[in-house]
């Protein structure tokens, strides 16, 4: 067959077959029905989880090609507050929008999130200008998984976004982890800052020197703008069918946190490692977890296998997942341009003095009132 097509039709089945290979959800058993709905616009509400999630990850194939260095290009080109829509009027000028937009990655122990951070080296970092880096997890030191890691995916001075990789979290020690968590959110982070934890006493004294040393408060704090929960959907979905739902509970407590609502009222969820599973069980144990954190199977979930961790780039090797990891980020920079609000101006500041000194007259007025109340109540227990 391939012999009797002609060459420019030959260039398109060669760029089909060799794009399939990364298409691991066509051999789902309900991939047929899905086919048959693809040139269809049915009623969404009507499909299954299971077709929900077969034609979204037809529609990261369809763009995929096309569509990934536009997007990559958008990303590189990002100046912080590119994606604010004015609504309402207010301009970006009005908007109190840092100077660089922060995602945080926070996660279990071994879901993949330094994985993901070489991974978007790979796809978003701008080529010939800094070899392909990897995060400090790879090196030799025993101790580097206790600091924040800053890292300029972009490669470039001017960029408005930055990536945090955090130290993963253990699943029955949900409450230390919530309130280490609470710290980040509130004070926010900055690099090399140090993550001590209870476990952590047996270091030596040396070894504390060390890493207070390192951790240093001379990098700049930076506010949380959006946070993505990495979760490790084989680890999870295995442990799931064994009986172990620890995993599944301390995942959905994690971004379920009112912590992370209240940066993002839509945290988006990143599943790795879906290779190790067959795609009847990759694909059911995205449902599960989607089903058990409260979360779209399809608009807030993204299935991301980090080759790079293997020495791959993605975008050569799968750009079904640059795109994926692309579009990810994308979201997240529309949803943290979303979270800012406007600038206070003379008025605003005029208007938050007076009621403050409002409240300082109703407070001292209410105090003069009740001490008159007691003299004159102590008045008349003299005369009786």
């Amino acid at each position: 067959m391939k012999g009797q097509l002609s060459s420019c039709e030959e260039d398109e089945y060669n760029e089909l077959s060799r794009s399939a290979q990364y298409c691991w959800w066509r051999s789902a058993a309900k991939f047929d029905e899905c086919v048959k709905l693809k040139y269809e616009i049915p009623n969404v509400s009507t499909l299954t989880p299971r077709l929900k999630v077969l034609r979204e990850m037809e529609r990261l194939a369809l763009i995929a090609p096309e569509g990934l260095n536009e997007l990559r290009h958008k990303l590189q080109m990002y100046r912080s507050g590119d994606f604010w829509v004015p609504t309402g009027g207010i301009s970006k000028e009005e908007m109190d929008i840092p100077p660089t937009i922060t995602i945080l990655l926070v996660g279990f122990t071994g879901s993949g999130k330094s994985s993901l951070v070489n991974l978007m080296y790979s796809v978003l970092g701008r080529s010939g200008i800094i070899p392909f880096a990897q995060t400090s997890l790879g090196s030799s030191s025993n101790y580097t998984t206790m600091f924040m890691e800053e890292h300029n995916v972009s490669r470039s001075m001017k960029s408005g976004f930055c990536v945090y990789d955090s130290r993963g979290f253990e699943f029955d020690q949900m409450g230390e982890n919530l309130e280490e968590l609470s710290s980040w959110m509130t004070d926010g982070v900055h690099h090399n800052q140090l993550c001590l934890r209870s476990g952590d006493n047996a270091l030596t004294k040396h070894d504390m020197e060390n890493l207070a040393s390192k951790s240093s408060s001379k990098f700049v704090r930076r506010r949380v703008n959006c946070a993505m929960v990495v979760a490790n959907i084989a680890e999870i979905y295995n442990a799931y069918k064994a009986g172990d739902f620890k995993p599944l509970e301390a995942i959905r407590e994690l971004f379920c946190s009112p912590l992370l609502r209240k940066s993002n009222e839509n945290p988006l969820l990143i599943l790795t490692h879906g290779d190790m599973l067959s795609t009847e069980e990759r694909i059911d144990g995205r449902l599960k977890i989607c089903e058990w954190v409260d979360v779209s199977e399809t608009t807030g979930a993204y299935d991301i296998v980090c080759l790079t961790e293997y020495g791959y780039l993605a975008e050569e090797s799968d750009p079904v997942t640059a795109y994926a990891l692309s579009e990810a980020v994308y979201r997240a920079l529309l949803i943290s341009e979303r979270g800012h609000f406007p600038k206070k101006n003379v008025w605003d500041w005029a208007v938050l003095i007076l009621s403050w000194l409002m409240c300082f007259f109703a407070a001292f007025f209410a105090f003069l009132a009740d001490v008159c109340s007691k003299l004159g109540q102590k008045e008349k227990l003299m005369k009786l």
